[in-house]
């Protein structure tokens, strides 16, 4: 490692790179800081005085634009095209979004394949929501993956965690599904539930907090 970063040095410093000080070059090669998105999808504890804080409120600027174009759609293509412009992906021709529909952040939702959104659902995705193949959403669900510390100096600081809806999966009308929950494989959660924890494939739960009711 000590020989190539002899050799970056050389090369950066030679008079076919201008004769770049060697503290200005500062092995940079060498390091790759994370930006704050991808310190929001690491999830955990994004303070609000870091320096990078205002690109979240960039996004949720732009967000507030097209959701305003999002929710006065009446056709399901133009509902999936606005809707791809929010995400940053495109949403699958197989997958219908009733609106409204509302986020905060936009850009870590992932929609997969033959997805149904019922109207009023709300996805908080600063700490990345993923929707796999064939999932059902009921109407006026929440999918929140943002948290505050308790303690309260601390308290505008964000927690976030991420949340995965895997395949087949059926969140019922009004559920609250909260940060670091994964809902499993094939799995129904009840309408009105609020989950706090993992729901195993294959099993129905509800309540407040949900709780295991049955297999499938």
């Amino acid at each position: 490692m000590r020989n190539l970063a002899f050799l970056f040095e050389k090369m950066f410093a030679s008079p076919a790179f201008g004769c770049v000080p060697k503290k200005a070059i500062a092995f940079n090669y060498m390091k790759s800081e994370k930006t704050i998105f991808d310190r929001m999808l690491d999830g955990g504890i994004i303070r609000n005085d870091d320096p990078q804080f205002t690109k979240i409120f960039d996004q949720v600027a732009i967000t507030r634009v097209l959701s305003i174009q999002l929710n006065n759609a009446t056709d399901s293509d133009e509902i999936r095209a606005i809707l791809s412009k929010i995400i940053g992906k495109k949403v699958d021709e197989t997958t219908t979004v009733f609106t409204p529909f509302h986020t905060n952040f936009r850009l870590f939702i992932t929609i997969g394949k033959n997805v149904f959104i019922n109207h009023g659902c709300s996805f908080l995705d600063l700490g990345g929501i993923t929707l796999e193949d064939d999932v059902l959403i009921g109407p006026n669900v929440q999918l929140i993956t943002e948290n505050h510390p308790i303690n309260p100096s601390e308290r505008k600081n964000l927690d976030l965690k991420s949340i995965l809806i895997q395949k087949n999966a059926w969140i019922g009308a009004g559920a609250i599904v909260l940060p670091g929950v994964a809902v499993g494989q094939n799995s129904v959660v009840a309408a009105g539930s609020v989950v706090t924890k993992d729901v195993a494939a294959n099993t129905v739960v509800g309540g407040v907090p949900a709780k295991f009711i049955r297999l499938i």
